[in-house]
């Protein structure tokens, strides 16, 4: 008796959210149930991982799912992280690579997810999450500010649960290597936490002070620069990213206003 969508996803959930996940992925593979609820999945044990090279894909996979803190979507993420490997296995670099298999693996999981008829938004974010799941590879090798800020920017709301899949993708041998990612992501928490008050700050000052206002609006000292010195915080705080000439052009236009 073929299983419904309803069904295949509750036994899809119910592995993922299992006291032992791993033993609960193991057995929906083994069982068969995965060749008709997720066979990109039982795939994964084709292909055999150049990082983790004591790891076939498969392996490894459910290994970092089962790391993963207790929240589907990010345990989801986890499961399909990889899922485009297959699709991207070549052998023209020098060895096996899978070039862009995160944003391949972003639409099979897109796809697989909506055929298992999961909440849309669930879809939308655990495919991102795989979109992006490579973008943390190049930290250790040194990030400028507009890496990090570009790094939480895309990931926004899901920051969070992306860092969560970071930190548990690695299933080496050598708790060495354990321990420089989970120095990594904390090093690059920080970051993001000082980049971002940085941030908070710059966009409590308006780009153009009261010296300037008078220079502009040709104005001498008093109540008229404390207001135009108020509208230009306001709108610093509602357009972070106007920039100084448009930043000017709004404050003629809001002083033609005044004096009307």
């Amino acid at each position: 008796m073929k299983l419904s969508i309803d069904e295949q996803r509750d036994i899809l959930d119910n592995a993922l959210l299992a006291d032992d996940v791993t033993s609960a992925l193991w057995e929906f593979v083994e069982s068969g149930l995965a060749d008709e609820i997720l066979p990109e999945l039982p795939a994964l044990r084709l292909e055999q991982d150049p990082i983790h090279q004591h790891k076939e894909v498969l392996s490894h996979t459910i290994a970092v799912t089962a790391k993963t803190p207790d929240d589907l979507v990010v345990r989801l993420a986890a499961l399909f992280h990889d899922i485009g490997k297959p699709a991207t296995r070549s052998f023209k670099h020098g060895g096996v690579t899978f070039r862009h298999h995160e944003v391949v693996g972003a639409k099979i999981t897109k796809k697989r997810l909506r055929v298992l008829g999961y909440e849309e938004e669930i879809v939308k974010d655990v495919s991102e999450i795989v979109r992006l799941s490579g973008r943390f590879k190049g930290y250790a090798e040194g990030w400028g500010d507009a890496a990090v800020r570009r790094y939480a920017r895309d990931a926004g709301h899901l920051l969070g649960k992306l860092n969560m899949l970071v930190r548990s993708d690695c299933t080496s041998r050598h708790d060495h290597i354990h321990q420089e990612i989970r120095h990594h992501v904390d090093d690059l928490e920080r970051r993001i936490g000082e980049l971002a008050e940085v941030d908070r700050r710059s966009a409590e000052r308006p780009l153009i002070d009261g010296d300037e206002v008078m220079d502009i609006l040709e104005l001498g000292p008093g109540p008229e620069v404390g207001k135009a010195i108020k509208f230009l915080l306001e709108l610093r705080r509602n357009q972070p990213s106007l920039d100084r000439e448009g930043t000017e052009s709004k404050l003629h236009e809001w002083w033609s206003g005044y004096q009307s």
